[in-house]
């Protein structure tokens, strides 16, 4: 697709002023948040935690409309070259989703549009120092009405913090063992090595999305929270895991699979042979997803059965890396990766379509991405899990999952499935009763 508006794709002049510091993420995002809804202005975007080297980029006001799925994250990400070369800046560019693209059992269309983005040129933000930096890719000047909400953000003043409340329901147990069992047939019978089973808590809200996702990010500090919203609803992404990082020829991808209670010794998740080779499988597929449109010879495993802690869990990650050609638009990428490995199974043609007769609900945001493309910074995407998708009528719906593999026990796997939601719908856990490894 072409650059729907090549001001963004070439960034003339980039504006980037210091503003110090402002104080933490959600300090700064429910103060701009607060400030939009006071002047009937679109709402924020936002990526917190580790994007593009920062620990915050805030679009301070960006319409984000359905777009169909082919026409995403449409620029050639890190293309212009000498705005590229002011360290660290990201100036703005195009943010939003992609959903997971398959139908559930049930055959429902989506909730929310399947896609949905608007372009920013201009972002607020945060570096690892904890400095904020306004960058405008057009080199315009911070409007007033920014300026004025930044001057007093709600870590300083005595506005009282709004709240988002979700009443959440249970998920079905009966159909997710129903799915693990099913999925455990079809590893027998040869027709899968392993595939991602899931269910979904659906809740009631009361309050504004943002405000959720703000208290999520301060509470858990997840790696690749995102947040985007419209007139279709809105999506708050608590995400731990990188799908896609682009910057000009080198793109690299760090899929999670393996995981165990923060109440286990990290070491056990290494120790299992069940959690080893359900990571090793998916980076196998990740090397044959990127090999598709990579130069040959160049996918490598940089990083591989790393642990890491995440919201209410460890995990096991991996990363692979590779060269593309620099002309490969992001399109192409995309249709050689999505949707993520680590959410599909081996071999993932057949993984997606026995998933669809497996889970009732079609996944929605749920498994698909949210990210950014910047024509300066390069391109980065998340795994939407431990993501909760709102739409209009004051629904939500929250998506967990596993990989199951021969060794899985459905037991063991819905135990994880909670373990996972958790953090995001406030269940209590569930106890192991002891430590391993």
């Amino acid at each position: 697709m072409a650059c729907e508006n090549p001001s963004f794709c070439q960034a003339k002049a980039v504006l980037i002023d210091r503003l110090g510091d402002l104080g933490s993420a959600p300090q700064v995002l429910r103060a701009v948040g607060h400030a939009t809804r006071q002047l009937d202005l679109p709402p924020p975007a936002a990526l917190t935690g580790e994007w593009f080297g920062a620990l915050a980029v805030i679009a301070p006001s960006v319409s984000v409309r359905p777009v169909t799925s082919t026409d995403t994250f449409p620029i050639r990400s890190g293309a212009d070259t000498a705005a590229a070369s002011v360290p660290g800046a990201v100036g703005g560019g195009w943010v939003g989703y992609l959903s997971y693209p398959d139908p559930g059992a049930d055959g429902h269309g989506g909730r929310i549009p399947e896609a949905a983005g608007g372009w920013t040129d201009s972002v607020l933000r945060r570096d690892r120092d904890g400095q904020w930096w306004y960058e405008s890719l057009s080199g315009a000047p911070m409007p007033d009405w920014l300026r004025n909400a930044l001057s007093a953000t709600p870590g300083l003043s005595t506005r009282p913090a709004a709240t988002c409340l979700i009443d959440w329901g249970t998920a079905d147990r009966h159909a997710h063992r129903e799915g693990v069992l099913a999925c455990l047939d079809a590893i027998a019978a040869g027709e899968v090595y392993q595939a991602c089973v899931c269910t979904q808590f659906t809740g009631t809200v009361a309050g504004d999305p943002l405000d959720f996702f703000i208290d999520g990010v301060a509470r858990t500090s997840p790696a690749r929270a995102a947040y985007v919203a419209g007139d279709w609803g809105a999506i708050a992404s608590l995400s731990p895991e990188l799908f896609l990082q682009r910057r000009g020829d080198t793109v690299a991808s760090s899929p999670i699979k393996g995981t165990l209670p923060l109440d286990a010794w990290p070491s056990a998740l290494r120790a299992s042979p069940k959690e080893v080779a359900e990571n090793i499988m998916i980076v196998d597929l990740v090397r044959n997803d990127l090999g598709r449109v990579a130069i040959t010879g160049t996918v490598t495993v940089p990083e591989l059965l790393v642990v890491r802690r995440a919201p209410g869990v460890w995990h096991l990650v991996s990363t692979v890396s590779a060269q593309v050609p620099v002309e490969l638009p992001t399109s192409a990428l995309l249709d050689a990766t999505f949707p993520p490995a680590s959410v599909t199974g081996t071999p993932k043609l057949r993984a997606r379509q026995l998933i669809s007769q497996w889970e009732q609900r079609r996944r929605g945001i749920y498994c698909g991405t949210v990210g950014l493309a910047s024509p300066i910074a390069g391109c980065e995407l998340n795994v939407a899990i431990r993501t909760v998708e709102f739409d209009t009528v004051g629904n939500a719906v929250l998506g967990v999952g596993g990989g199951i593999t021969a060794d899985s026990d459905p037991g063991a796997e819905w135990e994880e499935c909670l373990h996972k939601a958790a953090p995001v719908v406030g269940l209590p856990a569930p106890t192991t009763a002891t430590r391993v490894g």
